[in-house]
């Protein structure tokens, strides 16, 4: 069937860069919907991270245009140029058989390693001066974001941030000539499965960071929104454990474990109430962080104590 629709369309540029749109626009809004629903139904508010932002219908429709918007603008014409620049790396394309999994999941693993590196390096960058204020302040409107605005931002940012996805791929094709586009499908889909769950704004038990233990998932990625600043990478913990960009999240889970602690014993509506606030606490401080990055206030000075 692979071959046949390659001798179907009878140009691989169009049968490439149409069968990459189309698997990207169904696995992206494909896995978006049980999101949707998810938070169209309370009795899932339990793991919501921020359980009183819940995204209301006219949010979900904005969001829905402006990612459209950048799809069909940035992600269709890089898309519809991949299969020339692929093949000149000597990537393979329509041909048969596939490779096998032995082959492909050390490749993917090397893809998301690479893109977690990427990703976190161009995120800090995106967080400083003229770089926040015009492009990716648009991806932090939603302090609370959700499935679908895993995508939502200014289309510099999303070619900025795509780069690293698909150029991990690019350069392994250049150094091993030796990489199938079915592979790279693999980890697309895989790439935004992480990337819309991340987004989620839900953090369930058996979410994937409560089994790999380095794994960042939605309860990392929620606090970045939530606080500005912190848990700059995507699918990893490492780079934000190693250049110390988790510190004030690791004291924000503190905190949320001692006041658990603490209020044990007391009702419900205390608890929420807490929660809360100390919710509302940690965003604050993210607002005048966002303000100090696009230079709308003045950073703190720092006195030396002698």
């Amino acid at each position: 069937m692979w071959a046949a629709w390659y001798i179907w369309i009878d140009n691989p540029i169009i049968a490439t860069g149409l069968m990459s749109f189309l698997l990207h626009e169904f696995v992206y809004f494909g896995r978006s919907i049980p999101w949707i629903i998810i938070d169209a139904i309370p009795y899932f508010r339990k793991w919501k991270l921020q359980p009183n932002k819940v995204p209301t219908a006219q949010e979900q429709w904005e969001c829905t245009k402006m990612v459209l918007f950048s799809h069909f603008t940035i992600e269709l014409p890089a898309i519809w140029l991949f299969h020339p620049m692929a093949e000149n790396f000597g990537m393979n394309t329509w041909q048969v058989p596939f490779p096998s999994w032995m082959t492909m999941l050390p490749q993917i693993a090397i893809f998301f390693v690479f893109e977690d590196m990427f990703h976190y390096f161009a995120h800090q960058a995106l967080h400083t001066g003229p770089l926040y204020k015009h492009i990716h302040k648009i991806h932090h409107k939603y302090s609370a974001p959700f499935g679908l605005a895993a995508e939502y931002a200014h289309p510099a940012e999303v070619f900025i941030l795509g780069t690293g996805t698909i150029a991990g791929p690019i350069l392994y094709c250049w150094y091993t000539r030796n990489l199938h586009i079915f592979t790279v499908y693999i980890w697309i889909t895989l790439r935004l499965f992480q990337a819309i769950d991340a987004h989620s704004g839900y953090d369930f038990p058996w979410s994937l960071q409560h089994i790999i233990p380095f794994w960042s998932g939605a309860e990392h990625h929620d606090f970045h929104h939530m606080a500005f600043t912190n848990n700059f990478s995507t699918s990893f913990r490492w780079c934000d454990r190693i250049f110390g960009t988790d510190d004030k999240y690791r004291e924000y889970r503190a905190r949320i474990s001692a006041q658990k602690a603490a209020m044990k014993n007391k009702s419900k509506s205390e608890r929420e109430e807490a929660e809360r606030n100390l919710i509302a606490e940690i965003e604050a401080e993210g607002l005048r962080a966002e303000a100090i990055a696009e230079g709308s206030m003045p950073a703190p000075k720092i006195v030396k104590v002698q």
